[in-house]
């Protein structure tokens, strides 16, 4: 029977600078914010650099604008290109999002239409990052808050289609689909049996917190009961991932991330368990 080898890691923020620079932190890779890494030359730069001596790195972006009815900014893709060429990451992605319109970015994920227009929009953009990057983009779920009329799939099946059309694979964040479940009233279990799991490459953990009306996706708290009970569930379907916390505020000490990573351990051992159980 085939064992599954997932990969475990963190989000490589300042706090823990000085721990990854030593090379004793007991994960498989760190995942970086891309955009904060773009410029070249400067101490961000060479930190990374010298963090990769020891860690795969996987590359995060938030400022794609993959739903950007004005295409992709095409300086952006060169830069980020420039760095995934440095940094030879395993993993690339950003989000099922748009951020920018014109000249102009909101600094935040804004949430898109599930229609056959928007469909259309997104796969020409992810088929030009693919194209310059040279690499397979991973697109990762958003959180959300509203939704639109005029939608006429689920998220999971807008992203299904996407992969299709595209070749492009997921992340596929746990916390981000409890939040949305919740906001709006469908089945986490639902929106994973909907997810092609054979894209699925990388997993996102985070906490969240409860606003006056919905739950609001922070990364700054532990990952919550629900969100351990989806990662189960998922696990029990993909093959090899990477799996991973992001804490972004209220950053803890290291070995309180480590502590959490290692339930993350412990659940995918407990699936890999029952798989090996033989059947009556």
């Amino acid at each position: 029977m085939t064992r599954h080898a997932h990969l475990f890691g963190l989000g490589l923020r300042k706090p823990h600078y000085r721990d990854f620079l030593a090379g004793s932190v007991a994960v498989d890779f760190v995942e970086v914010i891309s955009e904060n890494f773009m410029v070249p030359g400067g101490r961000p730069r060479d930190i990374l650099r010298r963090v990769r001596r020891d860690y795969r790195v996987a590359m995060h972006g938030v400022s794609m604008s993959v739903g950007s009815a004005d295409g992709l900014d095409e300086d952006y893709l060169r830069r980020l290109k420039a760095l995934a060429d440095e940094i030879e990451p395993f993993l690339l992605s950003d989000h099922l999002c748009w951020t920018r319109l014109g000249a102009h970015n909101a600094h935040d994920l804004l949430p898109m239409p599930y229609d056959d227009e928007a469909l259309d929009l997104i796969c020409d953009n992810v088929d030009r990052a693919q194209e310059v990057l040279g690499r397979t983009l991973l697109i990762e779920n958003p959180s959300s808050y509203v939704t639109f009329a005029t939608s006429r799939m689920t998220e999971w099946e807008f992203l299904a289609a996407l992969c299709r059309r595209t070749g492009c694979v997921l992340l596929i964040d746990v916390n981000n689909i409890h939040v949305s479940a919740i906001n709006h009233g469908f089945s986490g279990a639902d929106y994973l049996a909907g997810i092609p799991m054979t894209h699925v490459r990388q997993v996102h953990l985070a906490g969240h917190m409860a606003g006056r009306d919905l739950l609001i996706d922070t990364h700054d708290q532990p990952v919550s009961a629900p969100v351990w009970q989806l990662l189960q569930a998922l696990l029990g379907q993909v093959q090899d991932v990477a799996v991973m916390i992001e804490r972004d505020d209220n950053i803890p000490p290291l070995d309180i991330l480590l502590a959490e990573l290692d339930l993350a351990r412990d659940i995918a051992a407990r699936v890999e368990a029952e798989r090996s159980v033989p059947c009556a």
